[in-house]
């Protein structure tokens, strides 16, 4: 298990290469001071999960998690300072799996690496549940592969569960809380913040401008996926 932990203060990205190290002796710990030495890291070593700083000299957090994710679906769990609300969004936004908020033990950020490491276990293929197509939208469930008018839509693994669920389910409104659930985990801390930015992405990728939308929302309660005529 490769873990990837960039963040520009010495003393904290010492403490958690010796704290994740000493709570998880079989994983090799790659330390990067900064934005840009992490994407040189991330390009070299390609790690199994990446432990990112938002604040950060020559490249931001925000820099590096956007670039990997043209990329790569590796799970990546931000770093911010107390009450930065508005960075947590943007981040969740731009394809991270999920944050954590200064200072926190190595306790924390363990749970929260095997948490995603965990969702970014795809969902196993279904035999009885066929193919899905909508307009241009055609999912292959099992060989989990996602195409829009033929070209392939490139999903994070907690994108595609979400997707998986909503389609496993189209037709019928799936409350907020069954979704976190069937996505997140019943025993991880997710809201419903959460789960707004991961729809958004998925309509940024799946609905293309003056498409009718796929993915509708019953205020309040959940989403629900449109069932295809035909």
């Amino acid at each position: 298990m490769k873990i990837l932990v960039v963040d520009d203060d010495p003393h904290i990205l010492e403490a958690l290469t010796v704290g994740l190290e000493l709570q998880w002796p079989d994983s090799a710990v790659i330390p990067a001071g900064d934005g840009e030495a992490g994407l040189e890291a991330f390009y070299e070593h390609n790690p199994d999960v990446v432990v990112l700083d938002v604040a950060m000299p020559r490249k931001s957090g925000f820099e590096v998690v956007r670039e990997i994710r043209r990329v790569s679906d590796v799970p990546v769990i931000m770093l911010t300072a107390r009450g930065e609300e508005t960075a947590q969004v943007r981040g969740l936004e731009l394809g991270a799996d999920d944050y954590l908020v200064k200072p926190f033990s190595h306790l924390v950020l363990l749970a929260r690496i095997k948490a995603v490491l965990r969702r970014a276990e795809l969902p196993a293929p279904v035999p009885t549940l066929p193919d899905f197509t909508a307009g241009d939208l055609a999912i292959n469930f099992q060989t989990r592969e996602v195409t829009r008018a033929g070209w392939p839509v490139k999903l994070t693994p907690v994108e595609y569960k979400l997707l998986y669920q909503l389609v496993r389910h189209a037709g019928r409104t799936l409350p907020h809380q069954a979704l976190l659930d069937s996505v997140w985990g019943a025993d991880y801390i997710a809201t419903t913040d959460h789960l707004k930015v991961f729809i958004s992405r998925l309509r940024a990728k799946l609905e293309p401008d003056g498409a009718p939308r796929l993915i509708e929302t019953e205020r309040g309660v959940g989403y629900r996926l449109v069932r295809p005529r035909g």
